[in-house]
């Protein structure tokens, strides 16, 4: 006997037939933004202004022929802008 979720979605074109669940236990799995979209494209301008910055620096470094050692510090940078990116495509 399944009972009658009373489930509130934010996206109206949410398909109901992907809901997975677990066999015996009738769990229920959906995976919801829970950031607006005009969020979502704040954090995406980020991604991109940071990963934009990153390789100008990345530049100035190979020009000035900066040691091997101190490129090592734009994993911080490049961090943060694959950040921005992924909590843009995954909603979060």
């Amino acid at each position: 006997m399944q009972s009658g979720l009373n489930l509130r979605f934010s996206d109206p074109k949410i398909d109901f037939s992907s809901l997975s669940s677990d066999e015996d236990e009738g769990n229920y799995q959906v995976c919801l933004a829970n950031i607006s979209p005009a969020e979502r494209r704040k954090r995406l301008r980020f991604g991109i202004i940071q990963f934009m910055i990153s390789l100008v620096i990345l530049g100035a470094m190979l020009y000035f022929d900066v040691h091997k050692l101190w490129r090592l510090t734009l994993i911080l940078p490049f961090g943060a802008a694959a950040a921005g990116f992924f909590q843009w495509r995954d909603k979060t």
